[in-house]
């Protein structure tokens, strides 16, 4: 069986933080808390946005009534994927292949121009969640286009993966778990991925 591929930025000082027209995230923030000499036990205090490294945002995080993290069942967070190469987005009339799979891998590291009816084929999958690797780059003036796009689809985007990470298997297995908190619009998240038989 082939090896799980971790697509998780580390969370430490030299992680890229968010910051845009005058906004920024949280900073990420790892401190000491209690140490062993004096408390007997070892406590770090972490302090960081719901969208710091590699993370999953719920439709709420870009539309307004969307749903929040908690609506996504863990079991929704495993199971198999079908890959995307973002290059075929530019064709207006591409289909993407389906073939029951979980999850949408969406390869979007190799430079492209995404056409409208291309992504919205691909929003109209079952797949709750899609995970991007790299970022999609639409043929519209906001960058921020096609994560609205699939907030409105309700879909759930696992984004901000490591990229240096070799060529893709077209179908395999996933795990795109986020940490189990209430009525935000997401969470830091662990991403794994392993090619299929």
């Amino acid at each position: 069986m082939s090896e799980w591929i971790d697509l998780t930025r580390t969370l430490d000082e030299d992680l890229w933080i968010y910051r845009e027209d005058g906004y920024a995230d949280p900073p990420l923030v790892v401190e000491r808390w209690a140490e062993r000499a004096t408390a007997g036990f070892e406590v770090w205090r972490l302090a960081l946005g719901t969208q710091t490294g590699t993370h999953i945002d719920a439709p709420c995080h870009f539309a307004d009534g969307g749903a929040t993290l908690d609506t996504l069942p863990a079991a929704a967070c495993v199971g198999t994927y079908r890959l995307v190469m973002a290059g075929h987005l530019a064709d207006p009339d591409f289909q993407p292949e389906w073939a029951g799979e979980s999850h949408l891998l969406l390869d979007a590291r190799a430079p492209h121009r995404a056409a409208t009816p291309a992504i919205d084929a691909l929003l109209a999958l079952p797949p709750r969640m899609i995970v991007m690797v790299g970022c999609v780059t639409p043929a519209h003036d906001d960058p921020l286009w096609f994560h609205r796009r699939v907030a409105q689809a309700g879909k759930f985007l696992a984004e901000d993966t490591l990229e240096d990470i070799g060529e893709l298997a077209s179908t395999g297995d996933i795990i795109a778990m986020p940490l189990r908190l209430a009525g935000v619009s997401g969470s830091p998240a662990r991403v794994l991925v392993r090619a299929g038989a």
